[in-house]
């Protein structure tokens, strides 16, 4: 029986989720939740039930019926929508959100775990690339040397958690941001040097940013630049173009990143793993890691698991569509 999937959010993200639903042979989309006008969302099959968010009560589950939606993905940005959307739904549906503000995660599944663990429902959070799949990578890398240090980098490439940020700003009436690793960092992480690097020694923001005739820019890129989480604590430059040049010039998502961890064994012997992403379109990307993740949601809750869970408590075996014979003979 397929995975019935609901889309809460139909931005880049959303579509995204739509678009690699049909690469999924064991998923079905049941339903699309927008904040937007229904009638007015393009959908890829106009048979796809689209309604206003305000309507998702409507597909919850009652007692002892079956699940009308076995899993709901979040497509909600983390600075505005997912602290209070992603509990809310956890009350009533297992969900999948990339929340991905790293220093308020803890917060973050404090409070989604409370409201799943009381329905019943299960919800894997931050469950983007990263945080996410790069989190994997940091796990594993630490694992095999635990004596070694680890530097992840991000970029060059459209930060989709930035960018929202960036758009919620009153008077942007658009807005991307790149984010650029620093190539003096990232060698001194191949050289072990990395532990000891602040995020202003790794990375700096470029924001290009349209707005309404009459916004204060000063006001604007002031806010951006001293946005706690975001850019703070970053060298941010900020450039305003009109709404018709960011349209033209940046509207593809292309991203992508490193996770570099050295260290050593035995007696001296330097170890390093370096693995990287290259990313055509960031949100397609992201989504594809939210449906795996999906997968392994709906595994965990048909087994009575509940509450807030991120990619550290999902089995590896269970973000995989193969059964348990294929992902040894083909994978192992």
């Amino acid at each position: 029986m397929k995975m019935k999937i609901g889309i809460c959010g139909y931005g880049n993200l959303g579509r995204g989720i739509e678009a690699e639903i049909n690469k999924n042979a064991d998923m079905e989309l049941a339903a699309i939740f927008t904040r937007r006008k229904p009638a007015a969302s393009l959908v890829i099959n106009s048979d796809t039930p689209v309604m206003h968010v305000d309507d998702i009560a409507d597909w919850k589950h009652g007692h002892n019926q079956p699940r009308k939606i076995d899993i709901l993905i979040l497509c909600g940005g983390s600075a505005v929508d997912l602290p209070e959307q992603s509990p809310l739904m956890a009350g009533h549906f297992n969900i999948v959100d990339s929340f991905d503000t790293h220093a308020k995660i803890p917060a973050h599944k404090k409070s989604v775990h409370a409201a799943a663990a009381a329905a019943g429902n299960i919800a894997v959070i931050s469950a983007g690339w990263d945080p996410g799949f790069f989190s994997l990578l940091r796990l594993y890398s630490g694992a095999i040397l635990p004596s070694g240090t680890s530097g992840s980098f991000w970029g060059y490439g459209v930060s989709q958690g930035h960018s929202d940020a960036v758009r919620r700003i009153a008077g942007v009436t658009g807005a991307i941001q790149y984010s650029i690793p620093q190539e003096e960092a990232i060698e001194k992480a191949r050289q072990g040097k990395a532990a000891n690097l602040s995020p202003r020694e790794k990375h700096k923001r470029l924001c290009y940013v349209a707005t309404e005739p009459d916004a204060d820019r000063v006001r604007i890129e002031k806010e951006i630049k001293e946005m706690p989480n975001y850019f703070a604590d970053y060298d941010t430059d900020v450039v305003f173009i009109s709404l018709d040049e960011l349209t033209k010039n940046h509207s593809r998502f292309p991203h992508g990143g490193k996770v570099i961890h050295t260290g050593q064994t035995g007696d001296g012997n330097r170890q390093a793993i370096e693995l990287s992403l290259k990313l055509d379109s960031n949100p397609e990307f992201t989504a594809s890691f939210m449906l795996a993740s999906a997968r392994a949601a709906c595994r965990m809750s048909r087994e009575g698991l509940t509450g807030a869970r991120t990619v550290f408590d999902i089995p590896p075996a269970y973000f995989s569509p193969l059964g348990d014979d294929e992902m040894v003979r083909l994978l192992l």
